[in-house]
């Protein structure tokens, strides 16, 4: 049986844009497989919020991070992820720690990044990078631990350094991650599509662009994207915000006594969405009686 990481080598040979709506919990996770997408990523911001309604800004932990991957793949085997590792949740060494767990758990990638712990979303105020060369370090680690592990799984490399260095700093950091071995790049944050442009013409690995509205980087359509040279197209809030929008204006409904006005599904598809039929086959299957 193909690995999580030999199916998303795969599909990354394809030479098409995949749009990756990004997952928080199982549910989002297979609601995603559901609508027919291949890939997901694991967002980090959105598993700090929903999880501990908190910040994305190196609140959340390792083993939180690891316990709600092994949560999302266990539920949906057939969706590749990748899981946001975000800096590695230390030095070199903690990196190579994060891939070797996030390879046991299921992930097909792990992201890994070069900002200073604790890190911040790549899109608010404040951020600040490692040294290139420790930038450098950390990705070969973490490329050695995957290449070396008893589980396969590809490394994306991010760089944070648009923001506080500057884009060619950023673009200089993506050529090294392309040295040490890194399967996908990720440049955070470019600021225009002129820069989203130079990123892609620049780098021969498939790249990732990361749709964030109301972020620092343009949301073009993805016919734009894949001319520009993208491969992956990563909404990482899309479903959380959407769901915190439904969620309140389901709340208000109730609070105005007008229930039957909110868009819902009914409660069979819901029994369905959760595995109410599996386990009522496996109750018929095993019966005592």
């Amino acid at each position: 049986m193909e690995t999580p990481a030999a199916r998303l080598r795969t599909l990354l040979e394809e030479p098409v844009l995949r749009l990756m709506p990004c997952c928080f919990d199982p549910l989002s996770a297979r609601l995603i497989r559901e609508a027919g997408f291949p890939l997901s990523l694991m967002s980090g911001f959105a598993v700090s919020g929903s999880r501990l309604a908190m910040p994305d800004t190196g609140l959340i932990s390792f083993a939180e991070m690891v316990d709600q991957l092994g949560a999302i793949c266990d539920a949906e085997p057939d969706l590749l992820v990748i899981g946001d590792g975000d800096t590695g949740f230390g030095n070199a060494m903690n990196a190579q720690r994060t891939v070797r767990a996030y390879a046991k758990a299921g992930a097909a990638a792990v992201m890994i990044e070069d900002q200073v712990s604790p890190k911040k979303c790549g899109h608010t105020k404040g951020k600040q990078v490692v040294s290139r060369k420790e930038a450098r370090m950390k990705v070969r680690a973490a490329v050695d631990a995957a290449r070396t592990g008893p589980h396969d799984i590809l490394v994306m490399a991010r760089t944070d350094a648009r923001a506080p260095l500057g884009f060619e700093e950023a673009l200089a950091r993506c050529h090294d991650f392309v040295e040490e071995g890194a399967d996908i790049i990720f440049l955070e944050a470019p600021e225009n599509a002129e820069e989203m442009r130079a990123f892609t013409a620049a780098i021969d690995r498939p790249c990732m662009a990361n749709m964030v509205r109301g972020g620092k980087t343009p949301v073009p359509a993805p016919a734009e994207l894949q001319a520009m040279g993208f491969r992956i197209a990563a909404y990482p809030l899309t479903l959380l915000t959407a769901s915190i929008a439904a969620q309140r204006a389901a709340l208000k409904a109730i609070a105005d006594g007008d229930d039957a006005t909110v868009p819902q599904v009914d409660f069979e598809t819901l029994k369905t969405l959760v595995g109410f039929d599996d386990y009522y086959a496996g109750e018929e299957r095993y019966r005592a009686d």
